[in-house]
């Protein structure tokens, strides 16, 4: 789940794609970077940790040019070596070129050991560097039809930004499963982003979401992007994009997330009459789990409170790389509001369970500030299987509902009750104009080797 940007033709290309990644810091922590482009050569900068300590003044003048793409990283494939941060770049016949990606390739491995039983020798644990071999082996003279050759054998969840020394070349997948936004600044010049958020504070228009299947070229001499429709299109974007990814001011796929979120906490407050529990205030876990409880509040007539408190200086806790700093990181970032809470029933409202072990936490330090009950909801379905296309659930038995009943979790979690949205409810939610992937769900995987 990382952030790609891509800039054209504006002379502060490099500033604004930090400014854009500093918006999508959300998604993704561990590393970032970003490559510009100038006479004729491409000038890299990337190292692990966040935006803002990454891009100096220093490192900003030394990404010179008009164009630049950027990248912040969260690994689903690769390692937390800074070798496995992005862009990736290369020379090749053709010149030099530069890579950033978001998604995940399922066919990864295969294509790799082909690529090496033939001569190649990988820098990087990265699927996306199977991208930039395909691409430099390939005996087409112009690099687009390089690209789509490269892009036959490439399968599975993607949006992939390739800059040449003079060109930018926007890719993303036939099913559109990641998101991708295309805007135009008003300094002039375009910009294409994970998500519209970075739009808002680079002072871009979205023009439109780039299609699923679709290639979009800019170069010098065009007003606007050259558009190629690589593959016929089967649209199923993620649906955990507005469960929990993209920040809530964002509008993926032309729903904006705040709404849908407060949709599904509406939703389950209408599933919650059918047999009501009696509680206090309704008590969001910040961030995410905000709009689905002031959505349950609005609808069912119970008070929404901040009954916990988050220290906003800690990053996310299900986008760190092991469970020890995962559990770490909760006990930062989260705490009770003793005098609001002690004795008191509370419906705690956030926006998934995944392996269980932040949701026990949050009940403890409920109950050991004082709350009588607990009652536990989540406002998206059980997590029972994982995802291969750019989420971090890479094994079953990581995910606590693919293991345990319901009953069993609130158990676990030691809540007073608990309950789940229903995938139908989730559809409704954000709406029911597409055929969402629901993987994480019900299980479907609909990319196929």
């Amino acid at each position: 789940m990382c952030a790609i940007v891509g800039i054209y033709g504006n002379e502060n290309a490099a500033r604004l794609a930090s400014l854009a990644l500093f918006s999508m810091q959300h998604r993704g922590q561990e590393a970032t970077g970003i490559s510009s482009s100038c006479d004729g050569k491409i000038y890299t900068k990337k190292d692990s940790g966040l935006v803002s300590e990454v891009f100096t003044e220093d490192a900003l003048t030394y990404l010179k040019g008009n164009m630049a793409i950027g990248h912040n990283r969260y690994s689903t494939a690769g390692g937390e070596s800074i070798f496995d941060a992005q862009p990736v770049s290369a020379k090749y016949k053709l010149g030099e070129m530069s890579i950033v990606h978001n998604g995940n390739l399922i066919n990864k491995n295969e294509v790799r050991q082909e690529l090496i039983e033939e001569g190649a020798i990988f820098q990087t644990e990265m699927d996306t560097e199977n991208l930039i071999h395909l691409i430099a082996k390939s005996s087409h003279e112009r690099l687009r039809d390089r690209i789509k050759e490269g892009l036959n054998k490439t399968i599975g969840a993607y949006c992939f930004i390739i800059q040449s020394r003079s060109k930018q070349f926007v890719i993303r997948d036939r099913y559109g499963i990641r998101p991708l936004s295309l805007g135009k600044l008003k300094t002039g010049g375009y910009i294409v982003a994970s998500e519209t958020c970075a739009f808002d504070l680079v002072d871009a228009e979205f023009i439109r979401d780039v299609k699923p299947g679709e290639m979009l070229i800019f170069a010098d001499g065009y007003d606007e992007p050259e558009s190629i429709q690589l593959f016929e299109p089967e649209y199923r974007p993620c649906a955990f994009e507005y469960v929990y990814f993209a920040r809530p001011d964002s509008v993926i796929n032309g729903k904006n997330v705040y709404r849908t979120r407060e949709n599904m906490g509406r939703a389950l407050a209408k599933n919650d009459k059918k047999d009501p529990v009696k509680v206090d205030m309704v008590v969001p876990v910040p961030d995410s789990g905000v709009p689905a409880a002031l959505g349950y509040a609005a609808e069912s007539g119970i008070p929404f409170e901040y009954g916990i408190i988050r220290n906003h200086y800690v990053g996310r806790t299900f986008i760190e790389p092991t469970q020890e700093m995962r559990n770490m990181k909760v006990k930062m970032k989260l705490s009770p509001m003793r005098s609001l809470i002690d004795g008191k029933s509370l419906l705690v409202i956030d926006d998934s369970i995944v392996r269980g072990t932040t949701s026990k936490r949050i009940v403890k330090m409920l109950k050991e500030a004082g709350a009588k009950e607990v009652h536990f909801r989540v406002a998206s379905p059980e997590i029972k299987f994982p995802c291969y296309y750019g989420i971090d659930t890479p094994n079953q038995e990581e995910l606590i509902s693919s293991r345990m009943t319901k009953d069993e979790i609130c158990e676990y979690i030691e809540a007073d009750t608990l309950e789940y949205l229903s995938i139908e409810d989730l559809k409704e939610s954000i709406g029911n104009d597409a055929n969402y992937a629901l993987e994480s769900f019900d299980g479907d995987y609909f990319v196929t080797k």
